[in-house]
């Protein structure tokens, strides 16, 4: 390989090889019901959520995604639930998630229908936990426990 490409190869390395960043929402409806989507690559229930846009910030992003995914809108951002950032917490990448509680209002539409399959709201009780998409299961039990976590 000429010398010229080994500088490049490094520069794409340290580019590339870095977790990508996204939000998590935790929306509240205004009857305190949880709202979930269920994704169209597992199957499985989750947080609406998704990456942070190129010149984004968190909460924007935040307000973004979950309109796309729920039709849904930010009233009022909440508490700060957690940052979450093990390597294996996604399966499609290494990724860094902020979620957020959030208390939201509208009427559900999926925007997005190549990603989410389904959207409902759930009592606490009726969530359908042990078997949420990524660490969404810890992401709500954090919530739930009142905690602000670094994980």
């Amino acid at each position: 390989m000429p010398q010229f490409w080994r500088p490049v190869r490094t520069l794409l390395g340290l580019l590339l090889r870095r977790p990508l960043v996204g939000t998590c929402v935790i929306p509240i409806l205004p009857d305190g019901r949880i709202v979930l989507i269920q994704r169209r690559d597992s199957g499985r229930w989750g947080l609406p959520g998704g990456l942070v846009d190129w010149g984004e910030d968190i909460a924007t992003s935040a307000q973004r995604e979950l309109l796309e995914e729920t039709g849904l809108a930010i009233l009022k951002i909440g508490r700060l639930v957690g940052v979450y950032s093990h390597p294996e917490r996604d399966p499609r990448f290494d990724s860094i998630c902020v979620a957020l509680e959030a208390y939201v209002d509208g009427e559900f539409y999926i925007r997005d229908k190549a990603e989410v399959m389904r959207i409902a709201a759930f009592t606490v009780d009726d969530i359908p936990r042990g078997n949420l998409a990524h660490d969404h299961d810890q992401q709500l039990q954090d919530y739930f426990n009142g905690a602000i976590v670094l994980a």
